[in-house]
């Protein structure tokens, strides 16, 4: 008869931010893991499963980063209670790993004495050891162990052999680990370690094991007295995010015309094997045309996802936000808010998320109702088609890309709206105060390749996911809408136009006339509300439904909205966009972060009336100007 099952050693990554704690949490665990949210909270759940060299299964819990345990942001509550063992749902850890970067213990060590105050089992993971001894920094990790009281070892998370010595720390100490022991923790390392109490032990710490010879890196200084420049700092900043935008129309076009190419393909060999019906046209209109005209995106998005990655891991996007300190706090905003509202580029939901880390309240508010402003990677789709379909693929200058143009134009009149935006509203709160910018900025890092990979396959599922899942159900709602019910014997127009959805979009034209959009760009707009990149999927069932033959149908959206559009309406619709009222999952995201229905009301109507009145200037102006 067998024994009872041995359960799963639970260990939690704690950390401060910046410590390579995530790149430690990839090289254990690879791609066994899973991504979720916190109970309650929007806060993200990182968990893996790794293996020892003993053979024992762990389950590991990559913790938000944080920087004491009197929390000042949601992040550091969250880290707080689970380590403690008081987070509802979440059970308590065995084992907790603390993991310090060996080039920066002046600011890290002191977080690990936090860490040890709780009485709970734990190691010390000396981190990025490798850039230590290239600079020079000598640590006995010993003096440390002895010091401390818990063992240290050595690790680097960017070798693939890096997280051995913990792992077989890991094993050594397992047997010797007892239950968890869930006791009130609540005066342990807050109010019985003073910080004065905690400096002065990280002073002595350091006196007794480590020698640096330079409190920065060489590099670090001579980059950063570029980098950090006032005005080449700046021309460098605007350099790397034009580049960005070239290149996701310049790298992504042949995956986009393979992904175009199979659309096609798919959708021929579905129609081919089914007789003329309903099914026919469910399939071929409704989920391959809808789908396929969303996922055909797909390499844009993941390429302007690897540079914000590549950006944040190599320890750029702090400077950046020390650059723009001063330009956004003339518009209401601080230093902070640049990286939620860059996050922002890639969906608003996490941008706004990211606002926790702001502890002015003003500018947290300032920051969340702006951040849908920003470009997200739901637009894309839509930017890609108008700019396809209308903008010339030609050179400009003899290295330039005029439709790369186009779209770093519309990305820049979004950050230049959200300053504006912002700027009115510090105006009509009469904010006159000071918000000082307080940041770390880490060593300089070359991205690891693993982690990037990692980064980029949660953002292609999670993409994948929304296509498969509320975009999937959308398209075939859309579908229903077009299709049913049908035309009466006597009918003179296209079946469509008498569908559900044909008389709601016939009825809207009386609204949207002005701004140039026709009865099937209203159409899209309503689906849209839910998810921007549903935009395409619906104008690619509504034109397959509404050709006139099955060759008609099988062609792409691009040439049939060109040939059906004018420039003035494209245009109209593209500017739409810039400030069009964001996705219902934004939405509930504003109101479960400021906790206020006035706040998320504000934020639709204030985003509508922009839209509305930029896209009616817009289409007047260009009509007017022979673009109609």
């Amino acid at each position: 008869m067998s024994g009872p099952a041995v359960q799963p050693l639970r260990l939690a990554l704690v950390g401060n931010p910046n410590c390579g704690k995530t790149a430690l949490f990839n090289l254990l665990t690879g791609s066994r893991q899973k991504v979720a949210n916190y109970a309650g909270v929007t806060v993200e759940r990182k968990e893996g499963r790794l293996l020892t060299p003993a053979g024992r299964t762990c389950v590991l819990l990559d913790l938000p980063g944080a920087y004491s345990f009197h929390a000042a942001s949601l992040d550091e509550a969250v880290t707080r209670d689970i380590c403690r063992g008081f987070y509802p749902g979440e059970p308590a850890p065995d084992l907790l790993v603390c993991v310090v970067d060996a080039t920066n213990l002046r600011l890290h060590l002191r977080f690990a004495l936090e860490v040890r105050a709780l009485g709970k089992p734990m190691v010390v993971a000396l981190n990025m050891m490798d850039a230590a001894r290239r600079r020079g920094i000598e640590i006995d990790p010993q003096v440390l162990q002895r010091e401390l009281g818990v063992p240290v070892v050595e690790t680097v998370a960017v070798h693939r052999d890096g997280g051995k010595a913990l792992l077989a720390q890991l094993d050594a100490m397992a047997d010797r680990l007892s239950p968890p022991v869930l006791q009130d923790l609540t005066e342990i390392g807050t109010g019985s370690s003073p910080e004065q109490k905690l400096h002065e032990e990280t002073r002595r710490l350091l006196t007794l094991a480590v020698c640096m010879p330079t409190r920065t890196a060489h590099v670090d200084d001579v980059l950063d007295r570029w980098l950090l420049h006032p005005v080449i700092g700046l021309l460098t900043l605007a350099v790397v995010m034009f580049l960005i935008f070239q290149a996701v129309y310049a790298w992504a076009a042949p995956l986009m015309d393979a992904i175009d190419a199979a659309t096609v393909w798919f959708g021929a060999a579905f129609g081919e094997q089914l007789p003329d019906g309903p099914l026919r046209s469910l399939l071929v209109d409704g989920i391959v045309a809808g789908l396929g005209g969303v996922i055909i995106f797909l390499p844009q998005i993941l390429i302007l996802f690897a540079f914000i990655l590549a950006l944040e891991e190599s320890g750029y996007l702090p400077r950046a936000a020390f650059l723009l300190d001063r330009l956004m706090s003339k518009a209401g905003l601080s230093g902070r808010s640049f990286i939620p509202l860059l996050s922002s580029f890639a969906c608003a939901v996490p941008g706004i998320m990211a606002t926790r880390s702001i502890q002015d309240p003003r500018d947290r508010l300032a920051t969340i109702l702006v951040a849908p402003l920003m470009t997200c990677s739901a637009r894309l789709p839509v930017y890609a088609l108008l700019i396809g379909a209308f903008i010339p693929q030609r050179e400009v200058w003899g290295i330039l890309n005029l439709q790369g143009l186009v779209l770093f134009g519309l990305y820049v009149a979004a950050i230049v709206s959200a300053l504006l935006v912002s700027w009115v509203m510090k105006r009509w709160r009469r904010d006159k105060g000071e918000h000082a910018l307080m940041l770390e900025l880490p060593s300089y890092r070359v991205p690891n390749p693993r982690d990037l990979l990692i980064g980029l396959w949660e953002r292609m599922m999670i993409f994948l996911k929304r296509v498969g899942g509320i975009i999937l159900a959308l398209t075939i709602l859309l579908w229903f809408l077009l299709s049913f019910p049908g035309a009466p014997a006597d009918a003179v127009g296209p079946a469509i136009d008498y569908s559900f959805a044909g008389r709601l979009g016939h009825a809207m034209t009386a609204a949207f006339a002005p701004l140039g959009f026709n009865w099937q760009i209203c159409i899209a707009l309503i689906p849209g509300l839910a998810a921007r990149e549903v935009a395409v999927a619906s104008l690619a069932t509504v034109y397959a439904l509404s050709a006139a033959d099955d060759t008609a149908a099988a062609q792409a959206l691009s040439p049939l909205i060109a040939q059906d559009w004018s420039l003035a309406t494209a245009l109209s619709l593209l500017v739409w966009y810039i400030y069009a009222p964001m996705c219902i999952s934004t939405l509930a995201t504003i109101k479960r972060e400021t906790n206020s229905w006035k706040q998320m009301g504000f934020a639709t109507v204030y985003l509508f009336v922009l839209a509305y009145a930029a896209s009616l200037v817009t289409y007047q102006v260009a009509a007017a100007m022979g673009a109609g």
